[in-house]
């Protein structure tokens, strides 16, 4: 599907990824949360974990798992953005959402955002969108609040010791799951 959003130039082409594109992935995904390549965006979880965010085996297990896609999102044959959709149910799971630093709030991720809420309702029959955030990342929630996800405050523990989702930087890093009821939305 092509999408030409407000503010932006070129067209916008939104397709499941291949295994051939789990190297790039891993770029952009990185440079959106980790390392000084993150700074240039506001989504960076730089001052609150280390190490990586992501690893090309990650990636894959999502291009490949069954009821799972991971939505890439190109302008004129460029990669700028990437999301998780699962499959759950009534529900997806909507992570792994990275947009390419230098682009981030120009309003990119408000269109890859509604295009996979969009996808998941009319191809999966879905009612709701679930997501997880680390909580402290008040900023970030704030705008998925403005964007109709609503906290649940239903926290999971955050992985630690698990380098493959970073090293954290403090303590209390918890997740809380994020819900949009999708067929309000679609009214």
């Amino acid at each position: 599907m092509d999408i030409a959003p407000a503010r932006e130039s070129g067209r916008l082409t939104f397709r499941d990824a291949v295994d051939a594109d789990v190297p790039a992935l891993v770029q952009l995904i990185e440079s959106a949360y980790r390392g000084d390549s993150s700074r240039a965006g506001w989504t960076t979880e730089a001052d609150i974990l280390e190490g990586q965010r992501t690893d090309p085996e990650g990636v894959r297990q999502v291009v490949e798992a069954p009821g799972s896609r991971l939505l890439l999102v190109e302008r004129d044959g460029a990669l700028v953005a990437c999301c998780q959709l699962e499959h759950r149910g009534d529900a997806a799971y909507f992570g792994m959402f990275a947009v390419r630093p230098a682009l981030q709030g120009a309003g990119l991720g408000k269109v890859v955002i509604a295009e996979a809420e969009r996808s998941v309702r009319e191809g999966w029959g879905v009612t709701e969108m679930h997501m997880t955030v680390i909580s402290v990342r008040e900023e970030l929630v704030a705008w998925y609040e403005r964007r109709g996800y609503r906290r649940t405050g239903k926290l999971s523990p955050f992985p630690y010791g698990d380098e493959r989702f970073g090293i954290p930087q403090r303590d209390g890093l918890v997740f809380e799951l994020l819900v949009k009821d999708l067929v309000a939305s679609e009214r």
